[in-house]
């Protein structure tokens, strides 16, 4: 387990307009042994069976199926399984610490993450315990491989415009599906389709069936010719008049976007978690370049303009990890409640996502941004090689580019989070109107100075946070205000807001992590942590004032618009931090180590 029970667990949305203690988050330095054995067996699994295989596996994705046996012998597709159903039943905690190492695997890791995740997880969330016990365990054991099929080629975000139909048969016995999907990861080799149709074509009965492999009329196309994860099978899935038994409906009929949306929730979860194992991976190779190319003959590690992207890279990573594992916990938490509360597996398993799906959203898109950050960067670093084949980083920038698509496109997510925090307060289950006319109030009034307790290390960033708290209310508060229900064609509004949201999300969770570690470890170790929290949060005070600033133009003008502006600059003032020492001293330490150091 990953945590005891915890005091002051927020709800979904809530951290907007409440705070956090160090004591309510849950850290990655909190691993147990057992943990610490799991994911260094995997990491052990990466480097011994799949980074020799990276090329191999490029020009030939079928052969992925051998890896994927090599993961199951270890028992890595069976994690989250329950025992009584041939897995290892671990923990979201345990799961995520195996799916970040697995994140440094580019391509192959897909295959793997598909399996365990959309492949797998529908049947495990959603199946009776005849389709459980009839499947699960074959796909614990990798005897089958799994594969989701969604996204057709009229129908991408909007899953709901599919075409793929299911038609009942005379005698009631089996459905039968025509269609097609595309871009279905796996499909190459997958035993096992979760397949999403419309019971005769009726948008309101849209249905998620298990296939198999052997149905007759189910075909695949050729392997899709990729820019990047090459080492994944990607092809499309035809169905022609595939007879598929009443029993293999998958839920309810009529509820299969439950199913997809639900999938979605926790699989952008897992998304953003894992792309955090590739981009520390990717920063360990650019330190060791970095301290092995010389010019003018000194080091480059040693020249200022690497050391401020090395240090940069890794103050993005890190406080996106410590935003990832403080919602790993927060979904781990719900479901252990659920769970105490006698709710059905699909409900206590499901529950935690559907609960945070904001803060799913929220990571889904960090972390994608962050990977590509950084693969960029430490191309970058190693000039021209970085562009050359025969240097990992070229790999890497290709396979990089694929997160910001997956599970939603990072524009559709950041539209998602304002959207669901919205809907929370419609719902009643967020109140966002309290403290939003609290704000009104405060415009009108005279500012105060605010009061920073000199004795407390994060004084000024605990005033800062809730000031830039407010800040998003302003803005995405003046925005629903002034055009309703008109905000939603208001798309650029809506990215702005979430823009200002996400920052505020990591810079809670990064502060409240070092705030951990200076209670478990003292100043002395945690120095460097109090120093990262504090340079991320000057560069993302001003990125929420500039996008504040968008957010606000578009919507208002004149003297309605100046004082908004006002009110926005009152909260997002911060102090002047020196973040050029800052970067250089994280640089140093990984210079030191040869390689990322704060935590792996």
């Amino acid at each position: 387990m990953s945590t005891t029970a915890q005091k002051n667990t927020l709800k979904g949305g809530e951290f907007i307009i409440k705070e956090s203690q160090w004591q309510d988050v849950y850290i990655p330095e909190q691993i147990t042994e057992e943990q610490q054995m799991l994911r260094q067996a995997t990491k052990d699994f990466v480097t011994k069976e799949l980074d020799p295989r990276l090329e191999e596996l490029d020009k030939d994705p079928m052969k992925g199926v051998e890896v994927l046996d090599k993961a199951a012998e270890l028992g890595l597709l069976g994690l989250h399984i329950p025992e009584e159903y041939g897995g290892s039943g671990q923990d979201l905690t345990s799961f995520s610490f195996v799916t970040e190492v697995l994140g440094w695997g580019h391509g192959i890791s897909v295959a793997i993450g598909a399996h365990t995740g959309i492949g797998t997880c529908p049947i495990l969330y959603y199946g009776n315990d005849a389709q459980r016990s009839k499947y699960l365990p074959k796909l614990a054991t990798g005897e089958w491989k799994a594969a989701y099929c969604l996204t057709e080629p009229w129908s991408g975000s909007d899953a709901l415009g599919a075409r793929t139909k299911a038609v009942l048969t005379e005698d009631g016995k089996h459905y039968v599906l025509n269609g097609q999907k595309m871009w279905i990861t796996n499909a190459g080799f997958a035993d096992i389709f979760v397949v999403f149709a419309k019971i005769d074509g009726d948008d309101k009965k849209f249905t998620a069936f298990i296939l198999e492999k052997n149905m007759e009329g189910l075909s695949t196309g050729a392997e899709e010719k990729k820019m990047g994860i090459k080492s994944s099978s990607t092809r499309q899935v035809f169905f022609n008049n595939v007879k598929v038994p009443v029993e293999n409906l998958l839920g309810e009929a009529g509820k299969g976007h439950k199913i997809a949306f639900q999938i979605l929730n926790i699989g952008r979860y897992k998304l953003g978690n894992g792309v955090l194992g590739g981009a520390k991976r990717a920063i360990g190779v650019a330190v060791k370049y970095a301290n092995e190319r010389q010019q003018f003959k000194t080091p480059i590690a040693q020249f200022g303009a690497i050391q401020g992207k090395l240090g940069e890279m890794a103050i993005r990573a890190w406080t996106a990890e410590s935003a990832s594992y403080r919602l790993c916990d927060l979904i781990l938490q719900k479901e252990h409640e659920a769970k105490a509360a006698g709710k059905t597996m699909t409900e206590y398993l499901t529950v935690g996502a559907e609960e945070y799906q904001v803060e799913c959203a929220i990571m889904k898109v960090v972390g994608s941004e962050v990977l590509d950050y950084v693969v960029d960067e430490a191309l970058q670093i190693h000039g021209g090689y970085g562009f050359s084949e025969e240097y990992p980083m070229a790999r890497s920038y290709r396979d990089s580019r694929i997160n910001r698509i997956f599970e939603g496109t990072n524009e559709i997510n950041r539209m998602l989070s304002i959207d669901a925090l919205l809907k929370l307060a419609m719902k009643g289950q967020l109140d966002l109107m309290t403290p939003g006319m609290a704000i009104q109030k405060e415009l009108m009034s005279a500012p105060e100075a605010s009061s920073v307790d000199a004795d407390d290390i994060f004084g000024a960033e605990r005033v800062a946070l809730k000031n830039a708290k407010k800040a998003f209310l302003l803005v995405a508060g003046g925005a629903v205000q002034k055009l309703m229900a008109g905000l939603q064609k208001e798309q650029e509004i809506l990215m702005h807001s979430a823009d200002m949201l996400m920052d505020i999300y990591v810079m809670e969770s990064a502060m409240l992590r070092a705030e951990k570690l200076l209670q478990l470890n003292g100043l002395e170790s945690s120095q460097i942590y109090v120093d990262m929290v504090k340079c991320f949060f000057f560069d993302a005070m001003d990125r929420i004032a500039t996008a504040g600033k968008s957010g606000l133009v578009a919507y208002a003008s004149g003297d309605e618009l100046r004082m908004m502006l006002m009110g926005l600059k009152r909260f997002t003032k911060y102090e002047m931090i020196n973040t050029k020492v800052v970067r250089r001293a994280v640089a140093d330490k990984m210079v030191a180590a040869n390689g990322y150091c704060f935590w792996d």
